[in-house]
């Protein structure tokens, strides 16, 4: 029996660390997310942060609850989309960050400070 937390399923996650570029760190069971995730966030404002609904999708984007930076001074954002009943309870920004940061914040402390880009077995989640 593993210790280690389960893998989030209804999530997409792109974000990027302090050395290495953005990139998706769960990808919600889609093969590519990229679609999913540009068909969301086509819909949200280019700010810091921002929420939006499109059926039963959520897109959340918010800076590092840890206020981490990577090596060149940006605040790191972090982008979710999430389907299923995780969405159901993120209706704002700040449901997201309580909702969802939880599910991966062990993960990203694991791989943020890295000199390379994390592979799926870094982030430290059950198969």
């Amino acid at each position: 029996m593993s210790s280690l937390p389960e893998r989030p399923t209804q999530l997409i996650w792109a974000t990027r660390g302090r050395t290495w570029g953005f990139r998706f760190l769960l990808d919600g069971g889609w093969g590519d997310p990229l679609a999913e995730y540009e068909r969301m966030f086509s819909q949200v404002p280019d700010r810091p942060t921002a929420w939006h609904r499109m059926g039963g999708t959520v897109a959340v984007r918010f800076p590092d609850p840890q206020g981490r930076r990577d090596d060149s001074g940006r605040v790191i954002p972090h982008e979710f989309v999430a389907v299923g009943d995780l969405a159901t309870n993120v209706n704002s920004v700040a449901e997201g960050i309580q909702q969802i940061w939880p599910l991966v914040e062990h993960a990203y402390a694991r791989v943020w400070n890295s000199d390379r880009a994390p592979a799926a077995d870094d982030l430290g989640f059950d198969a």
